[in-house]
């Protein structure tokens, strides 16, 4: 493969799997400064190594166009639906869509939503943008109360444009600023101070998202799990129980479902149906296998309250690493499990394994970390004493990458491989967690006697020691000391 030139322009750290992409413009609904601004993407990606195409080749990887806000695209038009047909691509490229708006219609759409989400319930005229279907009101005012007025906003974009990758760019004559959209609601903010270097971090938060690639190609092994083995089990039972004590909690957001936002006819086709908002996971001993909910893509399922129909069973990874490994169970049905389940089971590789005490039953020897937790929330505060915090590798802050993929997994394995209070099982931190920016956090305890799976997470929630907060960081961000001992996070955006 050949060299990703990283020796221009942004002296931030890169991820080191970059590599030279095919990349096409078609252009869309146009104003002056989209134009100057795609001119400069362009620009960048040459000068960055890859390869601009005067038009889209079969091997294209990333498409690149326009659209302009209030302006909806009919789904006949737009790229997302229609690329891989129209310009006979051998695969789906990554799209991205950039959106102009004026400052002065930015700002009174941020405060139209404000205002709309200030209200105890959602009222539909406040949420009527154009090309949005009747009930995208609930959508938006459930996103809005997540994350505020902004991803109320990116919402909107996202389906007036029919695309998920979307960058709204902000500015008339000038790039005043611009926001980077995704499908889990990243939203981070880019300066447009300094034309070129905004180009260029633009075109590598493109590239990082284009270079990575999904890890959910999941494989079905071996016989299914004999139905009397899988009944005389606690942990599916244990696994429902902590979907209702996190629910209790409003650990997990609501599904954010693509029909109840755009009527678009064969939306699986390009995207699913729906986004599940997190997973969880736990180990259970009897068959030496993550036990972990299923895909929320495949059909709608509410985390809050699972039943076993809903449990999926992980015993390892492809060896090519493109997806896990999965045993069915007879006599129930039988789903994907969670996009995230690859980067759940992989963390365990440079990780410990411990022999339980003999409370536990006599057991082969189980990974250090016992339960494992996947949402799109944020950590406000965390007690130093019992719980840590593993950072990222620092590209990860600056250019972040896209949810069930092979970097993301990479990135949480690297994360969690540097904790002491998993490398030695005696440390007294019993909970461990790292925060994906843009995403929200991935959370794991440790094995402790006479608790069920979860119990140590809600615990610690309820009395104050993990402190679980909607704000998302989006991009670096570190905790401080506070004057009660607990740590708390500072971010310049949320």
């Amino acid at each position: 493969m050949e060299q990703y030139r990283t020796d221009a322009f942004i002296a931030r750290p890169l991820h080191s799997w970059l590599y030279p992409l095919k990349v096409a413009y078609v252009p869309g609904p146009a104003h002056p400064l989209l134009e100057r601004v795609v001119r400069g993407l362009l620009e960048r990606f040459r000068q960055r190594g890859h390869y601009v195409l005067e038009e889209p080749a079969p091997d294209t990887e990333v498409l690149l166009t326009t659209a302009r806000f209030e302006e909806p695209l009919s789904w006949r038009q737009a790229l997302l639906f229609t690329a891989r047909r129209r310009f006979r691509l051998q695969r789906t490229p990554t799209l991205f869509t950039l959106v102009h708006i004026l400052p002065d219609a930015f700002q009174r759409a941020m405060e139209r939503l404000r205002r709309a989400l200030a209200r105890p319930a959602p009222e539909p005229a406040d949420f009527h943008f154009a090309g949005l279907a009747p009930q995208a009101c609930q959508v938006l005012y459930e996103q809005g109360k997540r994350a505020g007025p902004i991803l109320a906003l990116e919402r909107v974009v996202q389906a007036q444009a029919k695309s998920i990758r979307s960058v709204l760019v902000v500015g008339d004559e000038e790039v005043e600023e611009a926001y980077v959209f995704d499908l889990a609601g990243a939203h981070p903010r880019l300066s447009g101070a300094g034309f070129s270097a905004f180009c260029d971090e633009l075109a590598l938060r493109m590239a990082t998202y284009a270079c990575t690639h999904e890890v959910t190609e999941h494989q079905t092994i071996g016989e299914p799990i004999p139905r009397e083995i899988w009944d005389e089990l606690r942990t599916p039972a244990a696994m429902a129980r902590a979907a209702r004590e996190l629910g209790r909690r409003s650990f997990f957001t609501d599904m954010v479902r693509i029909s109840d936002l755009v009527e678009v006819p064969y939306i699986e086709d390009a995207v699913a149906r729906q986004y599940s908002e997190g997973c969880f996971a736990t180990w259970e001993p009897a068959l030496n296998a993550l036990i972990t909910t299923i895909t929320g893509s495949a059909r709608p399922i509410n985390k809050d309250e699972i039943t076993e129909n809903d449990l999926a069973v992980i015993v390892g990874l492809r060896p090519d690493g493109r997806g896990a490994l999965v045993r069915e169970v007879a006599g129930k049905e039988n789903s994907p499990p969670s996009s995230e389940a690859v980067e759940l089971l992989l963390m365990d590789r440079d990780l410990p394994r411990i022999r339980l005490g003999s409370e536990w039953g006599d057991w082969e020897e189980v990974p250090v970390a016992r339960s494992k937790l996947h949402g799109h929330r944020g950590v406000a505060a965390f007690d130093p004493a019992v719980v840590e915090f593993v950072p990222l590798d620092e590209a990860y802050y600056y250019f972040p990458v896209s949810c069930a993929t092979q970097a993301q997994a990479e990135g949480i394995r690297r994360a969690f491989a540097r904790s002491e209070a998993l490398r030695r099982p005696e440390d007294p931190r019993q909970v461990v967690f790292t925060i994906l920016p843009g995403h929200g956090a991935v959370i794991v305890e440790k094995w402790a006697a006479g608790k069920a799976p979860f119990q140590l997470i809600w615990e610690y929630i309820d009395d104050g020691r993990l402190v679980i907060e909607s704000r998302i960081p989006q991009g670096p961000f570190r905790f401080v000391p506070g004057a009660d001992g607990r740590m708390y996070i500072s971010a310049e955006q949320f």
